[in-house]
C-alpha cells in the first residue's frame, strides 16, 4: 500500500510540475516587451557562417523541446551520444577547434533508431540544425 501511495504522489507532482510549467511559459510570452529585430541576419549567432537562417519556431516541434533541453543542461534522450563533441567532418559548418561544437538528437517519431534530425551548438552561441544527418544545415535563430 505504501508504495501505491507514493507512485499516486509521484503523478501528482509530476502532473503539478506540468502544469505549471505551461502556465509559466503562457503568462512568460505575453507579458515581454518584443525585443529589437536582427539586424539584416548578423544579430543570430552563426548567421555569418552564410548558411540561411530559421526561425526555430519554424522547425519541427522536436527541436523546440530538444533546445529547451540544451538550455537546462538535460536530462537527454540519448544521454551516450547528445552532448558530445561534434567532429564537423563534413565540413558544412565553419571550421574550429575540435571540441567547439556539440551534438543533441532532435527525435524522429515513429523511428526506430536515433533518427537523422540534430541540433549542434557552438560555443559562441551559434545553434544549427540538420534534418538529413549532417547532410546540410541550416542556422537557428532561436528567438523566434
Amino acid at each position: 500500500m505504501g508504495s501505491r501511495k507514493r507512485i499516486t504522489a509521484a503523478l501528482v507532482g509530476l502532473v503539478v510540475l506540468v502544469l505549471v510549467g505551461w502556465l509559466v511559459r503562457e503568462l512568460g510570452s505575453g507579458t515581454a516587451a518584443p525585443g529589437p529585430a536582427p539586424v539584416s541576419g548578423t544579430a543570430v549567432p552563426g548567421a555569418a557562417s552564410g548558411l540561411s537562417v530559421r526561425p526555430l519556431s519554424e522547425l519541427p516541434a522536436e527541436a523546440a523541446a530538444t533546445w529547451r533541453l540544451i538550455q537546462r543542461g538535460g536530462p537527454f534522450p540519448y544521454p551516450r551520444n547528445d552532448g558530445t563533441t561534434f567532429q564537423n567532418r563534413e565540413k558544412l559548418l565553419p571550421a574550429k577547434s575540435s571540441g567547439y561544437y556539440r551534438e543533441y538528437t532532435v527525435p524522429t517519431p515513429g523511428s526506430p533508431d536515433r533518427g537523422a534530425r540534430r541540433l549542434i551548438s557552438g560555443s559562441e552561441k551559434e545553434l544549427y540544425y540538420t534534418a538529413d544527418h549532417y547532410g546540410s544545415f541550416v542556422v537557428v535563430d532561436a528567438t523566434r
